[in-house]
């Protein structure tokens, strides 16, 4: 009996395993988000986001918000998009990452920010959505403990493409390991 009751038990945990590593990235419509999409129940991920947007993440059920843009981008308004998360009851953390000098200490930040429950669930976004899908996938890699191949699809999925993030995040999920 016992040995049913841990081959139960086993079965269990490898299916829940099996999900949670094939997370699917939902896109959808959000207005005022530019390549909107749910990880799960706790993230949502997207690109450059008008502070309009703000009230609308609000009644996704968000709870803060992380930009990663730099205050010196292009159609970057940080304080606006601070001033309309708080408006609308949202936490706002800034943590500007730039992939021609990548920071470690802001990704040591990001995981610590995606990491802390009070802060879930959370919606990440950048410019293009390129930046929150190479932070998901260290994310995955290190605090998840996925393989860096599927975190690597799903940081695809999310917005990951350029060169330049995947060679720090690779560099970066080597180094950490």
């Amino acid at each position: 009996m016992k040995l049913f009751q841990a081959a139960s038990l086993l079965s269990v945990v490898v299916a829940f395993a099996a999900v949670t590593m094939n997370a699917q990235v939902k896109k959808s419509e959000m207005p005022g988000v530019r390549n909107f999409s749910r990880v799960d129940a706790t993230v949502g991920c997207g690109g450059a986001v008008d502070p309009s947007a703000m009230a609308g993440l609000k009644k996704e059920g968000f709870v803060s918000v992380i930009n990663l843009r730099q205050a010196s981008e292009p159609g970057a308004d940080v304080d606006a998009g601070r001033a309309a998360a708080q408006a609308a009851g949202l936490k706002y953390i800034h943590l500007p990452f730039n992939v021609a000098m990548p920071d470690s200490k802001v990704v040591d930040s990001f995981l610590g920010a995606v990491a802390d429950k009070s802060n879930q669930p959370v919606f990440i976004h950048c410019g293009s959505a390129n930046r929150v899908g190479g932070m998901w996938m260290i994310k995955r890699v290190l605090q998840d403990k996925w393989p860096m191949d599927k975190a690597r699809e799903e940081a695809g999925a999310i917005g990951l493409r350029e060169d330049a993030t995947i060679a720090f995040v690779t560099q970066y999920i080597n180094s950490h390991k």
